[in-house]
């Protein structure tokens, strides 16, 4: 039975059509993503060396930088400005993707990693056909390239998948089953020499870590010898470690505790640390893998190679 529309019972809108309340005329001319950051500087040249970012415009805690294709210009504008508002001067890019949709997905990821880009979700896909991975930039800022992978043989000549509706695809994987034909049931990962990183104050072995096979988290062994002393810093994730061996002092927002072999102490994130061995000693340490540090005096933030 088909039932005629009436102006009480409107005609449903056709997928995809644009709704615009009436009388609006909406032409969108460009895009723009306004990104408030602690440091514009730092993520200018990740957008810059790895994404092919071009600075239209930079001042004093200020950058726009544009690509000149579809990918949305940038915005960059330091935390405190006082050309945001006041209630917005204080918050920073956080809980934020900003997605970048390409072609030949695997040679963007390799190029990238070749790169040394701070790689903080490996290549994957998922059940519903997206194929995706992430980048973290040194104020936390997400990005991620996908590619849909290609459906009953049907693709673009350059190999990229038609679809007009990915939100609608990504909105079905909440009932899609996961695929894990192909993924091993466990990965195990041994330590080598390109995994060790020493310093003046310690030597770190890095275990997992998403250029390791780690999605989500990094884990890596501190071994110290006797006298060594960390440099006063702070990281933007929370960290747990495990001391093996010896006993490690350890000074947390002012305050210090002797960790011994056996115990397992926690430091929050973004709090001044400092970790000194009165005697040689060894830790286990876990971490989410975007976290970044930052030391007082300096500008920016740094990755931890270990954890990458």
């Amino acid at each position: 039975m088909t039932t005629a529309h009436t102006p009480e019972t409107p005609a449903a809108p056709v997928l995809g059509t644009p709704r615009l309340l009436p009388g609006v005329a909406l032409n969108v001319t460009a895009s723009t993503v306004s990104l408030t950051v602690a440091d514009v500087a730092a993520s200018r040249e990740f957008f810059r060396t790895h994404l092919g970012y071009e600075v239209a415009m930079a001042a004093d805690g200020f950058a726009s930088l544009t690509r000149g294709d579809a990918a949305a210009d940038i915005v960059l504008l330091r935390s405190g400005s006082e050309v945001l508002p006041p209630e917005q001067r204080d918050q920073r890019a956080a809980g934020l993707i900003f997605a970048l949709t390409v072609t030949d997905i695997e040679a963007e990821e390799r190029r990238l990693r070749e790169a040394g880009a701070p790689i903080t979700m490996p290549l994957r896909e998922e059940p519903w056909g997206e194929r995706l991975f992430q980048l973290t930039d040194p104020n936390g800022v997400v990005v991620q390239f996908v590619e849909w992978a290609a459906q009953d043989g049907e693709s673009t000549q350059d190999g990229a998948v038609q679809n007009d509706e990915p939100a609608q695809n990504a909105a079905s994987a909440q009932d899609a089953e996961p695929v894990r034909d192909e993924e091993p049931a466990l990965l195990v990962i041994t330590p080598t020499a390109e995994n060790v990183t020493e310093s003046p104050n310690a030597r770190m072995t890095g275990l997992a870590a998403p250029s390791r096979g780690s999605a989500e988290l990094s884990t890596w062994t501190v071994a110290m010898e006797a006298g060594q002393t960390g440099p006063e810093h702070a990281i933007s994730r929370e960290q747990v470690w495990t001391v093996t061996a010896g006993v490690l002092d350890v000074t947390c927002a002012g305050r210090t505790e002797k960790i011994s072999a056996g115990q397992t102490f926690v430091l929050p994130p973004d709090v001044l640390r400092q970790v000194h061995a009165p005697q040689a000693a060894e830790a286990h340490v876990a971490m989410r893998a975007d976290g970044v540090a930052s030391v007082p005096g300096t500008e920016g933030t740094r990755t931890l190679p270990w954890a990458q």
